[in-house]
């Protein structure tokens, strides 16, 4: 058999080469509509956890073909890097820029639930980014890769979630806005498996305390922490383990293709988690809103002050809604306060006792004023 003539072959690559870069157009020119469609629902900017489906699905692929799974892998992590960056640019470049928001965990999480419900329908749209922490969340607000992050301050069952009180006072960052969520937790397995077929379940620490009742009648449960409580759901989806089982939302149930063994296992019925914004910059406040405020004080070393600040409010018809303790890290057993309270900081009275607190304390910052959440 005579060889094809060099540049003949050499044409037909060209071809194909003319034909691939024309689909990967067509593919970023979906990826733009995926971005439009993400902006719309405030659904996630990336998904990680599709991404390596979908990949493991590209592997199988290349081996059906005769192809190195490893190389195809490689080269669609390139594609995929590719059309993340030109979903950014075509979000950068719209007149209605959306809002930039960070959450801790994956898709699922409370935190997630939250933010869709709160964000969705924003005209210019939200682009949500969950994260592995509180932490990192944080760090994407004060790096400018999000306008704000939405993360969980206190439950009504676990009490308050201190690592948010420490970001805080450790990052100079202002709380913009708060939302309160209705949480019910459901018990998530494999589908087919059994409640007395469990021994272990995971969720984040928050969700595994808001639960101890369920623990304590179900003893041959123990339970052991993760990151989040979608994340632990997605960790029982690709365990394949009969034994383990995840705390998380009805939601990462649908998501992760897992079955609901037991709803609304939390402790207190009416169990709820506040979320507060957490934004470089103070933002104002919305017209006819009722304003909270957060202040972050360290007291003078002299007896009483503690008193002494609650009857200033208190003088000042100023009511506290919550009051939180947390020890100063560099100063052993002294403690810093956080004081939410109802009123606007730049009004007269709130004023007249910011004044006064400057002799009974060390350190005094607002941490924000921001419409406080309407119940009901």
């Amino acid at each position: 058999m005579t060889a094809a003539p060099l540049a003949d072959l050499r044409d037909r690559i060209e071809a194909v080469d003319r034909q691939i870069i024309a689909l990967l157009a067509e593919r970023l020119a979906i990826a733009r509509e995926v971005a439009e469609a993400k902006l719309e629902s405030a659904s996630p900017f990336r998904d990680r956890a599709r991404e390596e489906s979908l990949l493991a699905r590209l592997r199988e692929l290349a081996a059906a073909a005769g192809l190195d799974p490893h190389q195809i892998e490689r080269l669609y992590r390139v594609v995929m890097d590719m059309s993340v960056a030109h979903q950014e640019r075509a979000v950068r470049e719209r007149p209605d820029a959306p809002l930039r928001v960070a959450y801790q965990g994956v898709e699922g999480s409370y935190s997630h639930l939250t933010a869709q419900r709160r964000y969705a329908g924003r005209e210019g749209g939200a682009l949500l980014t969950g994260h592995d922490s509180f932490r990192a969340a944080a760090e994407a607000v004060l790096s400018g890769a999000v306008d704000l992050a939405l993360l969980p301050i206190e439950n009504t069952t676990a009490g308050s979630i201190n690592e948010t009180y420490d970001l805080l006072a450790s990052t100079g960052l202002h709380i913009t806005g708060e939302v309160v969520s209705a949480i019910e937790h459901c018990l998530l397995a494999l589908p087919g498996v059994p409640l007395d077929e469990l021994r272990t379940v995971i969720s984040h620490p928050q969700a595994l305390a808001q639960c101890a009742a369920f623990f304590a009648r179900h003893p041959h449960l123990t339970p052991r922490h993760e990151l989040d409580t979608a994340g632990a759901a997605r960790r029982v989806a690709s365990a394949n383990d009969r034994t383990l089982a995840a705390i998380a939302s009805a939601a990462a149930a649908r998501t992760y293709g897992l079955a609901i063994l037991a709803h609304g296992i939390q402790t207190a019925a009416g169990n709820a988690t506040r979320f507060v914004e957490i934004s470089p910059r103070p933002a104002p406040l919305p017209e006819g809103a009722a304003a909270k405020t957060s202040l972050l004080l360290a007291l003078a070393d002299r007896p009483g002050a503690l008193g002494e600040i609650l009857m200033r409010f208190a003088g000042r018809n100023l009511s506290l809604t919550k009051i939180e303790s947390r020890p100063i890290p560099e100063a052993p057993f002294t403690y810093c306060f956080y004081i939410d309270v109802l009123g606007h900081a730049a009004s007269a009275p709130f004023v007249a006792v910011l004044d006064e607190l400057r002799a009974l304390t060390t350190e005094l910052r607002v941490l924000g004023t921001y419409a406080a959440h309407a119940a009901g």
